[in-house]
């Protein structure tokens, strides 16, 4: 049996005090150690209270209350005839959000927007995540059967490209709902990446799995001097045709339809971009991808790969939690951290694999890769 270390002993006493109920009682009473107390009552409480804190604010976003307070702060009967809930039903959720800070008391006994509720509102890739997550907490209802089965139930189907034998075949209802819920969170992610890279450099852009070409087209408003392509599924090649059109971009940017599953990828990008696509999939799927991605770059051309990195300070909630419970309910994919990354690019055949630093790596860190001449 392996001896246990230092640090082992201590952390196992540390356990033990805090775990004994008449110390927890003496740090709650006595003056020193009274804040501190109770600051962790209330974390340990929020893990407890975690889900119903997540349901009231679906309710606000399924109201959408959010929109109507930002109108202007009203009342809680005409709230309650507004939204067809009886008043003290209506009271219960506005005091529910005040404690949340997604509403706050406003004069004469009105509401308003509260501080989490304002910046809530402005993210709207953040209230659709909300509105999905009814998915994801069905399929959680039962997690150890998510941790000894695997995933693959409701989010499986919803993400249909992670799971079915020909991604390419699939019909445009198949594929609709995810990719507008991608849309919708695509200006987040663009705004970290266009902070930690520059596109002028470059002649052409390959979004892989560029989704209804969002990003593209925030990279294409960045650098008027760069060509773009887009590839994904056909249906959704289709969406980003028409979203390129409509933001008159149709003259320097083409979407291609197609599974980088089964189909070659499009040739003459000098960089080519993988945005959320990695973490979607397992090490099986993610090292063939990567090496047709090194063999349809010119010798010097760049990878970059925007998502969300386990064991980024900071970000280890969303990462480590939420994205790697999410990945496993949906069936496929994982929450990796940079040096797992790296060694599957390096794996890959590139080289000089740098991590840049973003103001919010809980929304997406970059990494970028550079495909060097054989010597």
């Amino acid at each position: 049996m392996t001896s246990l270390s230092l640090r082992d002993r201590l952390l196992a006493w540390r356990d033990a005090v805090l775990s004994n109920p008449r110390f927890q009682r003496f740090a709650a009473v006595f003056p020193l150690m009274r804040p501190v107390a109770r600051r962790r009552a209330a974390v340990m409480f929020d893990l407890v209270a975690g889900f119903v804190y997540s349901q009231i604010l679906l309710a606000c976003v399924q109201l959408k209350l959010f929109d109507v307070l930002a109108e202007r702060p009203a009342g809680v009967d005409e709230l309650a005839a507004r939204f067809d809930v009886p008043v003290e039903s209506m009271r219960l959720l506005l005091d529910a959000a005040i404690a949340l800070q997604l509403v706050q008391p406003r004069s004469a006994g009105r509401y308003g927007l509260g501080q989490l509720g304002a910046e809530l509102r402005g993210n709207p890739g953040v209230l659709a995540m909300v509105a999905h997550h009814t998915i994801l907490y069905r399929d959680l209802a039962d997690p150890l059967a998510v941790l000894r089965q695997g995933g693959g139930g409701e989010l499986g189907a919803y993400w249909a490209y992670v799971r079915g034998q020909h991604p390419g075949e699939l019909p445009s209802e198949a594929v609709a709902s995810y990719t507008a819920l991608m849309a919708a969170s695509q200006p987040m992610i663009a705004r970290e990446v266009l902070h930690a890279y520059a596109f002028d450099k470059h002649k052409c852009l390959l979004d892989v799995g560029g989704g209804d070409g969002s990003f593209v087209s925030a990279v294409a408003a960045s650098a008027p001097q760069l060509r773009c392509l887009l590839f994904d599924l056909p249906p959704v090649a289709e969406k980003a045709a028409a979203r390129f059109a409509a933001n008159g971009l149709s003259a320097r940017t083409t979407a291609v339809g197609g599974s980088f599953t089964t189909d070659p990828l499009p040739q003459g990008a000098d960089i080519i971009s993988l945005v959320r696509v990695i973490h979607d999939h397992d090490d099986e799927v993610v090292r063939p991808l990567l090496r047709a991605v090194h063999q349809a770059l010119p010798d010097q051309g760049t990878l970059l790969i925007a998502e969300p990195l386990s064991g980024i300070p900071g970000a280890e909630t969303i990462t480590d939690a939420y994205l790697a419970f999410y990945l496993q309910a949906m069936g496929s994919g994982k929450a990796r951290s940079f040096p797992q990354v790296r060694d599957l690019l390096q794996g890959a055949g590139f080289q000089d694999v740098r991590l840049h630093p973003v103001p919010m790596p809980l929304v997406a860190s970059v990494i970028t890769a550079i495909k060097r001449p054989m010597c």
